[in-house]
């Protein structure tokens, strides 16, 4: 089997409504050499179940894997999955978003000459609130003009780029800020206009605005020093 050009890592818990329909949606660009890597972080419903069940009746003979028994945690499931990943093109996806159509070609076009390193796609909000769209495009503002990427806008970089600043932090929150700042050491990132799709569920859920001025309020006290651990209460 020749090696996959792009390994896609999935961090996955209690997802088992909508898993599915996120790797259906993957299987065109699996049936083009991408590696699916889904690791899941203690599910108590049937995520692993229906992703084993979705990647088995769409992957083909295309490389994948459902890695299971991995300390909750974005960060740590994204490493465990970068562990097994095989393409020298990584890329980290949340489980309720979904890539353009093209994104596996997107991602080798900009980091063909290793110039940029890594980047991250613009991002749609989807959801009933009016104001959703303006929050998308203040997200996208925001991340082309500091430079910083969030995991809702599906961070990708080179394999040696990843393990140069050592993968994502062992932090419970901010992991994706933290290797933002380390990969720009590397070089600026690629901001890629095509848009990835992601839920509006979080702010929904919790309110828009307050939503919105809690992440600000977060970040900010990142930013001067609180740790991450903290945070992740606050969070909560």
């Amino acid at each position: 089997m020749p090696e996959p050009s792009l390994s896609i890592v999935l961090p996955v818990l209690n997802e088992a409504q909508g898993i599915a329909g996120v790797l259906r949606a993957l299987a065109p660009m699996q049936a083009r050499g991408v590696q699916v890597i889904v690791v899941d972080g203690g599910s108590t419903d049937d995520t692993v179940k229906r992703a084993r069940q979705a990647l088995q009746d769409s992957a083909g003979a295309a490389p994948w894997q459902v890695i299971t028994q991995v300390p909750a945690g974005r960060a740590n499931q994204m490493n465990a999955g970068a562990r097994q990943a095989r393409a020298p093109l990584l890329l980290f996806l949340h489980a309720d978003t979904l890539l353009p159509p093209q994104a596996d070609a997107l991602v080798a076009g900009v980091l063909r000459d290793g110039i940029p390193q890594w980047g991250r796609f613009d991002v749609r909000i989807q959801g009933q609130h009016p104001m959703l769209h303006v929050v998308a495009a203040l997200m996208n503002l925001r991340s082309r003009l500091s430079g910083i990427a969030t995991g809702d806008q599906a961070l990708f970089m080179t394999r040696t780029a990843f393990d140069q600043v050592g993968g994502f932090p062992a932090q419970p929150l901010m992991e994706d800020i933290e290797i933002s700042k380390r990969l720009l050491r590397l070089s600026s990132p690629a901001c890629l206009r095509e848009r990835v799709i992601t839920s509006g569920r979080r702010w929904e859920t919790r309110g828009l605005w307050r939503t919105v001025l809690l992440m600000w309020r977060l970040r900010f006290a990142y930013w001067r020093g609180v740790s991450p651990q903290l945070l992740a209460e606050r969070y909560r």
